[in-house]
């Protein structure tokens, strides 16, 4: 019935009663009413059907300017509703009617363009079943307060249900029954820790994200059989790379390595080179514990300095990792790459190494780079060098079919031993990491292009291309700032768009405006359908490189088995494939973008916990994101905070939304985005995960801010 219903439903773009589609549908019986009806609601619950207040029922990708997607309420009240492969739709604060963060909502679209902005319609689903809060203490004795404060509801507890608990403890909360609108009965799950003990802060986060630090204790039980050293027996059927120059390359402290290359040249001048990845498949395997686990995390996790694994440490650190003078098993995909730098040959086998030598960035950049090789480097130098070459070769042919590097900074949060933030740089990318990237992206493509050219049930990675009407309004907001394109905008390509990274790269506000670009794209996602990577200019793309970490990856594994190595491609299979991996991709892409939430509110913790340590100090920053009630500084260190309007003095300021700005009524002065600006650290919080800012009279005003805007006044 459902089936039929969907179906009945495509083509249809105006609403009907149930009674109008049962007797249009031919159906006859009462049964088939009640059934109709309770399959139309379960749609409805869904959020693939809508049912307007007259009681008629639509599709809801039938109908213009609605959509579904998860709600995030931002702290001032604010919030965004996250869309797949869209850019997010920024929600009022008088526009999210009562939905709270988590909440899967349907939405319509009032406002298009690079900001869009939309209103909820109605909650199709709320989930609260894992929330977090602390301890605190009230005139009525212990009582919990969310971390999430944009939560607005209300915990009623049993007597006895805090007795346990002392103020300051982290406690994980179940809802048990809703008693009101915004009431519910609730009961503590787990008391996690006190917020002041090391670790605290960032394990409250994991789980308020629903990631779970620990493992069943079936998973603990199902690595006592996992062996700590290869057998013999694992290695039948495998080619054996021992012998070979092979090594990894990785940041100091990194101890789950699943990544190791190698690079000969043949007699005519081409370069063989060699990606060598950890056989993690051979030790997680599907409808185990181990690999249900996997699954269900779908990724690791990396919150500041805290990492948690997709797969027990015994394995990811242990006898699946690439580590120097042991023998591990591994799936290699050996490359032949002519002069230009194209993939003429290749082949993709199981097989073993032992790694010569555990290798870091900073030493490989010195040698690749500065020519600085350090102790017991010697006998890898030149074959560094020699990479790096290779290196700039991928590179130059990746930029000539319109590779777009956006080249985004990436802040890395130093802490102390009692996990206090302090201090926050800048990740420095130089030669030895574009290396290992460009090394990657050659193995993920040739492994999803053999795949894809043998036309069998596959995961890839995909991006697709830019909508129109998006990179439309992003030219008209440079054209409102003054910049006037040159590159022909109709029929973008990754060309296109690179062209456009190119021409601003000289302006002021171009670190800005390039992440700006960036959302305007689409995001990449995993999916079963090949429709391409758009950044990378790739027409066929996968991850196979990272097992350790990522589900996909491990699942690219299994299926290299299945087809090259047992050579399976029985019709039972590929039926059971093409259902499985539809599965596989959807849920792998939400644990990633679930993974970068929890990412980013660690990071936003931990840079407000840093910045406690210095209000009072000022700093020159530029303007990110400019709102209707305020502006966001980020500092050098990539630390960002909020100048709030009301602070902003000898002037009442207007928020002009067409041109990203605030402008004076009086002055016209405005403040937009890639400004710079003088600020003071005026308050930070931890818990909060605030910064506030406020401006510093320069006396510069043609530097900061105070300046007419080109074409529009």
């Amino acid at each position: 019935m459902r089936d039929s219903i969907l179906e009945f439903l495509e083509g249809k773009y105006d609403a009907l009663e149930a009674m109008s589609i049962f007797n249009e549908m031919n159906l006859k019986e009462t049964s088939d009413l009640t059934k109709l009806l309770e399959e139309l609601e379960a749609l409805v619950e869904e959020g693939i059907v809508f049912r307007t207040k007259k009681d008629k029922y639509i599709l809801i990708k039938n109908m213009p300017g609605m959509k579904v997607g998860k709600y995030e309420a931002n702290r001032k009240g604010f919030g965004f509703v996250i869309l797949p492969n869209e850019e997010d739709l920024y929600i009022a604060s008088d526009m999210s009617n009562g939905a709270l963060s988590g909440d899967i909502v349907l939405c319509e679209v009032i406002k298009k363009g690079v900001k869009p902005e939309g209103r909820v319609n109605r909650i199709i689903k709320r989930d609260l079943s894992t929330l977090v809060g602390e301890v605190i203490s009230t005139k009525k004795g212990l009582a919990v307060k969310l971390d999430d404060e944009k939560l607005d509801i209300e915990l009623k507890f049993d007597d006895n249900a805090l007795d346990k608990c002392v103020e300051g403890h982290k406690v994980l909360i179940k809802l048990d029954k809703q008693l009101g609108k915004k009431k519910y009965q609730a009961s503590i799950k787990q008391v996690i820790g006190h917020k002041n003990d090391p670790g605290i802060d960032i394990l409250s986060v994991a789980l308020r994200y629903k990631i779970e630090p620990e493992f069943s204790e079936e998973v603990i039980e199902e690595l006592k059989s996992i062996p700590s050293e290869v057998s013999e027996e694992e290695l039948k059927g495998r080619k054996d790379l021992t012998n070979e120059m092979i090594f990894t390359i990785d940041g100091k402290d990194t101890k789950d390595i699943d990544d190791a290359i190698s690079l000969d040249r043949d007699e005519d001048g081409n370069y063989i080179l060699g990606v060598h990845i950890a056989d993690v498949s051979n030790y997680v395997k599907p409808n185990t514990s181990l690999g249900d686990a996997a699954f269900e995390r779908g990724t690791s996790n990396y919150l500041a300095d805290t990492v948690i694994p997709m797969i027990p440490h015994q394995l990811s650190n242990g006898i699946c990792s690439l580590n120097e003078g042991v023998i591990r098993l591994t799936m290699s995909c050996t490359m032949k790459i002519n002069k230009a730098g194209k993939v003429i040959d290749y082949s993709i086998y199981p097989s073993y190494i032992k790694s010569c030598k555990k290798m870091n960035y900073s030493d490989v950049n010195n040698i690749i780079m500065r020519d600085i090789v350090a102790p017991g480097y010697e006998p890898f130098a030149d074959k560094l060098k020699e990479m790096n070459e290779l290196a700039h070769i991928l590179r130059k042919e990746k930029m000539g079919r319109g590779y777009i590097d956006f080249n985004l900074d990436e802040a890395k949060i130093i802490q102390d031993s009692d996990g206090k933030a302090i201090d926050i740089v800048k990740y420095d990318r130089e030669d030895g990491e574009k290396l290992i990237e460009d090394f990657m992206i050659a193995a993920n493509e040739t492994i999803a292009s053999h795949f894809y050219n043998m036309d069998v049930p596959f995961i890839y990675r995909v991006h697709g291309k830019p909508n129109q009407e998006k990179i439309d309004d992003f030219v008209h907001l440079l054209k409102a700032m003054g910049y006037e394109l040159k590159t022909p905008m109709h029929n973008i390509t990754s060309l296109t768009m690179q062209a456009v990274l190119d021409e601003l790269d000289e302006v002021p506000e171009f670190k800005v405006l390039s992440s700006m670009m960036l959302r305007s794209m689409k995001k990449a996602e995993y999916a079963c359908d090949n429709i391409g990577h758009f950044g990378l200019a790739s027409r066929a793309y996968t991850h196979f490189t990272s097992p350790i970490r990522r589900y996909p990856d491990l699942t690219v594994h299994r299926l290299i088995k299945t087809y090259l190595v047992d050579k399976d491609y029985s019709m039972s299979t590929i039926d059971y494939l093409s259902k499985q991996l539809v599965n596989v991709a959807i849920h792998s892409s939400e644990k990633e973008v679930n993974a970068q939430e929890a990412e980013r509110a660690v990071d936003d913790m931990k840079m407000a916990e840093y910045m406690e340590s210095h209000i009072g100090e000022e700093y020159d920053g530029i303007i990110d994101t400019v709102t209707n009630f305020g502006f966001f500084v980020e500092l050098p260190n990539l630390v960002e905070g909020l100048v709030h309007i009301s602070t902003i003095k000898g002037d009442y300021y207007n928020y002009v939304p067409e041109i990203l700005s605030l402008v004076g009524n009086s002055t016209k002065k405005i403040y937009r985005i890639g400004d710079k600006v003088r600020v003071k650290c005026v308050a930070a919080s931890k818990e909060r995960a605030m910064i506030d800012f406020e401006l510093v009279n320069t006396g510069d005003d043609k530097k900061h801010g105070n300046k007419k805007q080109k074409g529009v006044f």
